[in-house]
């Protein structure tokens, strides 16, 4: 039993690197999106577009609001996005959620608590455009409230947009608060001008 666990454990770890090493790298443009997002609970329309005329933006993928990892990744970037915001870039975190889930996870002052904006990807097409892979549906699936999630899953990996377009950094492939932490060294030496 404990040779199947580890095996299982190993593969799953492959999968992790190989996917992640198949997102869009730095040096290519980064597809433009627009979607329905909230920000503090409430619903408005995000454009990726629009946000970078502002400076760098960090748009990272996730599976799910509540649950585990993604609850620990939202937790970190809002601690820190003053950080994020000294270093002039904006984020935005973007999932399969509804845009009703999305509401209540933006405003929850143990995740996100109205920092920066999540957006709704419920058919992957924007994950999907950013070369990540989108899995289905788990049956029965539920999150850290008992709620059953009811959509499929992004990888999470996250990207780092300079105002041109263009992809500064991706990072995957890591545990959720390390994901923070790269990324907003990634911002730092990109305002540093590293």
């Amino acid at each position: 039993m404990k040779v199947k666990t580890l095996l299982l454990a190993a593969i799953g770890i492959s999968l992790v690197s190989t996917s992640a090493l198949a997102a869009l790298q730095p040096g290519t443009t980064a597809p433009q999106f627009t979607a329905q997002a909230s920000r503090n609970g409430k619903s408005f329309h995000y454009s990726l577009e629009t946000a970078l005329r502002r400076g760098p933006v960090v748009v990272y993928f996730y599976p799910s609001a509540y649950t585990k990892g993604c609850d620990i990744e939202a937790h970190t970037f809002s601690a820190n996005i003053a950080k994020f915001k000294a270093a002039g870039a904006s984020v935005v975190g973007v999932s399969l959620d509804s845009i009703s889930r999305l509401n209540d996870f933006s405003k929850d002052p143990n995740y996100c608590a109205g920092n920066f904006p999540v957006a709704s990807d419920p058919d992957g097409h924007i994950a999907q455009s950013y070369d990540l892979m989108v899995r289905a549906a788990v049956a029965g699936a539920h999150d850290v409230r008992g709620v059953e999630i009811g959509h499929g899953f992004a990888e999470r990996t996250t990207f780092v947009v300079n105002p041109n377009g263009t992809i500064a950094a991706t990072i995957g492939g890591v545990a959720p608060a390390d994901n923070v932490q790269k990324t907003l060294a990634a911002v730092q030496a990109l305002s540093a001008g590293k």
